[in-house]
């Protein structure tokens, strides 16, 4: 891996862990075992590393929710949207718990956020549209990007939410399981008579994953 490379994914593994404001460029060297000035050659600040990684968070977002194409619609089908989703939460975790003030440092990045959320709110109401249209959701069409957009909503602030509900201030993959199961409950509110063992086997399988060792 170039030494690039390998920065952006260190900051985003001490980001996760120590959060963004406690963890320095001079953090970021020494866990790497390299010189600030080593750094500072392919970076010029934190805040470029940030947009680094906001790349990658970019590309999940969009693999993420991409419409399905020539597939059936299955349990396996909704865990690829379902587990795409926690992957995102889990995997960029610092940027959820602190979303406001990093994107109030960065106006560039700030735009690159909004024009990201518009595209994602596009393509998950294609999903919603395509569910509908295809018996496994019973939603209006006059409600469809609000419901998608509610989604997304719900997404975007669990994890800054759960911080705010507790002493503790550390999130685990527990917690965004949690966070996936009141979206899931959103879907069984429109599910069909269709759909709905799927959706009850879903919340089954993501219930059982916060009782499995580790997650917490």
């Amino acid at each position: 891996m170039k030494t690039r490379d390998k920065i952006v994914f260190a900051s985003l593994e001490l980001f996760n862990e120590h959060g963004e404001r406690n963890i320095t460029t001079n953090h970021i060297a020494a866990h790497l075992g390299i010189s600030p000035g080593n750094l500072y050659y392919h970076f010029r600040n934190k805040e470029d590393i940030i947009n680094s990684i906001f790349t990658l968070y970019e590309t999940h977002l969009e693999n993420g929710s991409k419409p399905y194409q020539d597939v059936a619609i299955d349990i396996e089908l909704l865990l690829g949207y379902f587990d795409a989703m926690f992957y995102t939460m889990w995997q960029f975790r610092f940027m959820y718990a602190n979303l406001a003030d990093i994107l109030s440092r960065d106006e560039k990045l700030k735009q690159r956020y909004l024009v990201a959320q518009r595209n994602v709110l596009e393509s998950s109401s294609n999903v919603l549209r395509q569910l509908t249209n295809d018996g496994f959701l019973a939603v209006d069409e006059n409600i469809i990007v609000e419901l998608a957009d509610t989604l997304k909503m719900m997404v975007s602030f669990w994890i800054s939410y759960q911080l705010t509900q507790s002493d503790d201030s550390t999130i685990t993959k527990a917690t965004l399981y949690k966070g996936l199961l009141r979206v899931l409950m959103v879907f069984k509110a429109y599910s069909t008579e269709h759909s709905r063992d799927t959706f009850d086997r879903l919340e089954q399988h993501y219930r059982a994953m916060i009782k499995k060792p580790g997650q917490g």
